[in-house]
């Protein structure tokens, strides 16, 4: 998935943390949610403008930026 389809960082949008496009909702609310035992189905249904691409795409976007960290520290 290109995470980069549904993702914005757009500077002074919620102090520049990366967002799904076209809303407030940053990445991290959406890892808060599932990490708090929220399921993609209760997460759309109460953000219905959310689809499950953005969930994936939120998703995509952190393991890549786990596997950037795990790479620089190994260097």
């Amino acid at each position: 998935m290109n995470y980069q389809d549904h993702l914005e960082i757009v500077q002074g949008k919620r102090s520049g943390k990366p967002c799904i496009k076209d809303t407030r909702i940053t990445v991290y609310d959406v890892l808060d949610m599932l990490a708090n035992g929220m399921d993609m189905q209760e997460i759309i249904e109460d953000f219905p403008e959310l689809k499950k691409e953005h969930i994936q795409a939120c998703l995509a976007y952190a393991a890549q930026r786990e596997h950037h960290v795990k790479t620089v520290e190994a260097v």
